[in-house]
């Protein structure tokens, strides 16, 4: 089939209710920012010039119709978005902490991105994807878990590539021991891998990142491995097989005094990269081109920090381009 997107991803559209000051009574006050990390992939995606789609559902409510609304806007094709009359859009509110970091309250039981049935997915939409994106909040239930997996399998057959973030968001799971299962799920089939510092310790039960991700190479078929650092930047891993060698490069975070929130960064980093691969391919890119790849990631990852909310606001690529000098 025809490859007429670049990137197609599944998952979760929600609002983010994100603290944005105080009334002059001294409530808290929310900002609705729209979000959701596999959109927040897409508009990134989408700054840099790729042809992208969503699969998901949301509510027939205010929320729901604003991010349809919102996808419309930023140029992410909504064709595959449903819009649930029996659901209601979740909702996620994020206290932010004074260093930039954050918490998460989610109105979700159920939200309507969790009640996507398989028989509701264009496999034909999937098909035509040159990457298919996913992670695990699509995976927290039943019902969806088998959408996601139907969805993930149907990418797998037409050639496309699988990424996988496994995003861990520890309150929307009955226990850590099923996420760690439905991540190590995700992984049988991926062929790049984002994941976060604390992530990768969580599942391998290496405090070493490198340990870690060879802890990954020895299980799993995955080509490319990012692992997301905050502060501290970034590192990423390459082979071409299981059989190859791997190759490791790294880049340094760019600090900004203007952080404000650390939402979408991953999401941000996680588009630049797949952006790289729809670009150069995934093919033996050398150390060299990994730490282009992570620099070029880890500044809009940074730009994305000094703005509220993420899937509207991302960075354009001459703004990233400016910040790398």
């Amino acid at each position: 089939m025809e490859k007429r997107y670049d990137v197609v991803a599944l998952g979760e559209l929600l609002i983010d209710m994100t603290m944005n000051g105080k009334s002059e009574q001294g409530n808290a006050l929310y900002e609705a920012n729209p979000g959701g990390a596999p959109c927040n992939v897409l508009a990134m995606l989408k700054k840099l010039g790729h042809k992208v789609a969503f699969i998901g559902k949301v509510g027939d409510d205010i929320f729901g119709h604003e991010l349809k609304g919102v996808l419309d806007e930023v140029g992410i094709d909504s064709d595959g978005l449903i819009i649930d009359k029996e659901a209601r859009t979740t909702l996620a509110f994020v206290k932010t902490f004074e260093d930039g970091d954050r918490d998460f309250s989610f109105y979700r039981n159920p939200g309507a991105d969790m009640l996507l049935k398989k028989d509701e997915i264009d496999a034909d939409l999937i098909s035509s994807a040159e990457i298919f994106h996913f992670g695990t909040l699509s995976m927290t239930h039943k019902e969806v878990r088998e959408a996601t997996l139907y969805a993930v399998n149907e990418a797998k057959k037409s050639g496309a590539l699988i990424s996988f973030d496994p995003n861990l968001r520890e309150p929307l799971w009955n226990s850590l021991d099923e996420a760690k299962e439905q991540v190590l799920n995700g992984l049988k089939y991926c062929d790049i891998l984002k994941i976060s510092d604390n992530e990768i310790q969580w599942l391998t039960g290496k405090d070493d990142y490198t340990e870690g991700v060879e802890w990954i190479y020895e299980r799993f078929d995955v080509s490319l491995v990012t692992v997301s650092l905050g502060k501290n930047g970034s590192l990423a891993f390459y082979r071409k097989d299981r059989n190859s060698e791997y190759i490791k490069a790294e880049a340094a975070s760019f600090i900004n005094r203007d952080t404000i929130e650390t939402t979408g960064a991953g999401d941000t980093f996680g588009g630049c990269v797949l952006h790289y691969i729809l670009m150069k391919g995934l093919d033996g890119p050398g150390e060299s081109g990994l730490k282009e790849m992570l620099t070029f990631a880890n500044a809009a990852a940074s730009i994305i920090t000094t703005r509220r909310g993420a899937l509207r606001v991302m960075p354009e690529p001459d703004e990233i381009s400016r910040l790398i000098g």
